[in-house]
């Protein structure tokens, strides 16, 4: 599968609201925050999905919200909009993902990020009231962060992905010894960087996968890491240096996943009108 599919594909280009919202920037020329440490037992409901697509239908139709009345936690957190397939057996089709790495506390974070990644995402046209109907909101509410051994020491679908590295403008490739075969890319030895030398740097470049998209692309963790390699916004060779120069931070996701029907009985069942 090229790169062009997987981002046409369901959640494959979730992005940072830094990102989303930079007007006249290219993504990869914004430098994402760190993911912080939160380690939790995050249990995404739906209750927090349907306030989700409340935000968003209020906020194009106008209407009344309905108040939240879950904890009001505080996690990193990722909402993504779908278009939902027109025929069965197909994928749904990507509208907007927005999220954050910093925590929120998720009854201001859900509605704030649910609004962002449908109208502000500049990759897609802003979502329209007339869509409502078609969609489906998936939320991820995001925990247990760690820093990765190499850029390999994580599990395709357990694992997001978060990668920073530093944009190499040279690197010199001649070996003391010609026939030394391609070391290991979990090895931490000094040596492995022997060969080249240093990285000059411009400027950092980060991006993130997260967990259920190297499975639904069917990667594996060298082509997952090589496409957010792109993702970052490097168009040059992919050496196994560059991949080792990565720092990687992996984290899991607790996610619940909603569509129209589901909220607009929700939204009645409170004794609110839908009028769409």
């Amino acid at each position: 599968m090229s790169l062009a599919d997987a981002i046409s594909s369901t959640a494959v280009a979730a992005v940072t609201k830094e990102e989303g919202t930079a007007a006249a920037a290219k993504l990869h020329d914004v430098e994402a925050p760190v993911p912080v440490a939160v380690v939790v037992d995050a249990v995404t409901r739906p209750e927090h999905v349907f306030q989700a697509f409340d935000a968003l239908y209020c906020e194009l139709t106008g209407d009344t919200p309905v108040a939240p009345t879950f904890a009001d936690e505080k996690y990193p957190l990722f909402v993504t909009w779908n278009t939902r397939p027109s025929r069965p057996g197909r994928h749904p089709r990507l509208r907007g993902c927005i999220g954050t790495f910093e925590p929120q506390r998720i009854r201001e974070g859900i509605e704030e990020y649910a609004i962002i990644a449908a109208l502000r995402d500049t990759r897609f046209n802003p979502i329209r009231k007339s869509e409502l109907p078609s969609l489906e909101c998936l939320l991820s509410l995001l925990h247990d962060f760690e820093d990765a051994s190499s850029y390999l020491d994580w599990t395709v679908g357990e694992h997001g992905i978060y990668i920073s590295f530093t944009q190499p403008t040279a690197l010199t490739t001649t070996r003391s010894d010609s026939s030394s075969s391609t070391p290991s890319p979990y090895s931490s030895s000094p040596s492995l960087l022997s060969s080249a030398s240093h990285f000059i740097s411009k400027r950092p470049m980060t991006a993130t996968y997260l967990p259920e998209v190297a499975p639904d692309q069917g990667w594996d963790k060298k082509e997952t890491i090589d496409s957010a390699i792109r993702k970052a916004g490097w168009d040059g060779r992919i050496t196994e240096d560059l991949r080792r120069s990565i720092k990687l931070r992996r984290y899991r996701s607790s996610k619940c996943n909603v569509n129209w029907d589901d909220f607009v009985e929700w939204r009645k069942a409170k004794g609110m009108e839908v009028i769409v």
